[in-house]
């Protein structure tokens, strides 16, 4: 199919319709509404099931019951809204249902702002709801990944039978690029068979997330902490560039992975041995590239889009084998090419490490 220019909220919305998306909830808040917006005429065209909720508590809910009745489910918010699904979530995630969550995140804490930043780290990857359970997360960088991965959200919810958010910051969801969307798909497809859609001729299926006892609340955990390590294995992923003689590992996602690019990029030009990694799932973290990558580089340098979240994973992942740094803005202020370069050229001053990246800084 031919590529075509289109807003990255939309892009997840059509490409969500496309790969079967049968039922979606939302409320509108920015810099996600055109999600919303875009789907309020899509899902009605085509017959399907679109509700704009009273709040985000009533549509995680919403998503939940869908979800028990083994719909292909999806909804969007932004930061503050998706402060409010929490509980659902923990439901949702304590029944073992799967769901597409999408969270275009914004200034913050409180209110805040609308414009793009990476505040919701935390909130994505450690809190997403009460218990010990963590989502997949995936973070585009572009238009034409947060198509992609919305398409891999729904194939990943549907093999683990598990939540899966992508979070993307306000830029990618509000910037317009080329981007290649996938064919229109089927919606009809079986219902799994732990689904509630009526016993008639079987045993009834019951889906809760209540087990009085200790113990077999404990075995329903023990049982999700299985699931979780076979996804950690399984499911970590990034891309990388000029990692093979680098001796700085820059790390970025989303967004300010992406300037961080332009940035190692034109550090490379002027002949510094600097490299690149962009997680692209932010749980599971890429842990086991950083580590392997950590244990022949002299420093690292985080960017993010906050006061330093992603910086606590790094810093766990490379196991104190080398220093780690971090440069970041807040507020919704996107930091620029130039600015990471000069992070990057002040990161080989203050290491003073090999004599090739002394002269070049």
């Amino acid at each position: 199919m031919a590529k075509e220019m289109i807003k990255g909220n939309e892009a997840i919305a059509e490409a969500a319709v496309r790969v079967g998306l049968e039922a979606y909830f939302g409320y509108p808040i920015t810099p996600q509404t055109e999600l919303l917006e875009h789907l309020s005429g899509r899902m009605v065209e085509l017959g399907r099931v679109f509700v704009q909720a009273e709040s985000e508590v009533a549509v995680v809910n919403m998503v939940y019951g869908a979800a028990c009745a083994g719909a292909r489910v999806m909804t969007s918010s932004s930061s503050p809204g998706f402060s409010l699904m929490q509980e659902g979530l923990s439901y949702i995630a304590g029944s073992e249902l799967p769901c597409v969550v999408v969270d275009v995140m914004r200034g913050g804490p409180g209110l805040g702002n609308i414009l793009p930043s990476q505040g919701d780290y935390f909130q994505v990857t450690r809190s997403a709801g009460h218990g010990d359970f963590r989502p997949i997360v995936l973070a585009p960088a572009s238009v034409q990944e947060a198509i992609d991965f919305t398409v891999l959200a729904f194939e990943l919810a549907d093999k683990y039978r598990h939540i899966v958010i992508v979070a993307l910051d306000g830029q990618v969801g509000q910037m317009m690029e080329p981007a290649e969307l996938p064919a229109m798909g089927e919606v009809a497809r079986e219902r799994p068979d732990w689904a509630l859609t009526g016993a008639k001729g079987r045993p009834p299926n019951v889906v809760l997330s209540v087990y009085l006892e200790g113990e077999r609340e404990e075995a329903y955990n023990l049982k999700v902490q299985a699931k979780l390590k076979e996804i950690k294995s399984a499911e970590q992923r990034w891309l990388e560039f000029a990692t093979e003689d680098a001796r700085l590992l820059v790390i970025g996602y989303g967004t300010a992975g992406r300037i961080a690019y332009s940035a190692v990029q034109a550090a490379r030009e002027r002949g510094i041995r600097v490299g690149l990694l962009r997680p692209q799932t932010l749980w599971p973290f890429p842990e086991d590239r950083i580590s392997s990558l950590a244990d022949r580089m002299d420093g690292c340098l985080v960017i993010e889009m906050n006061a330093g979240q992603m910086l606590e994973d790094v810093r766990l992942a490379v196991g104190g084998q080398i220093p780690v740094s971090f440069y970041g803005r807040m507020g919704g202020i996107v930091p620029m090419p130039d600015e990471i370069l000069d992070a990057i050229t002040h990161e080989c001053k203050r290491l003073a490490i090999h004599e090739s990246i002394e002269r070049s800084c």
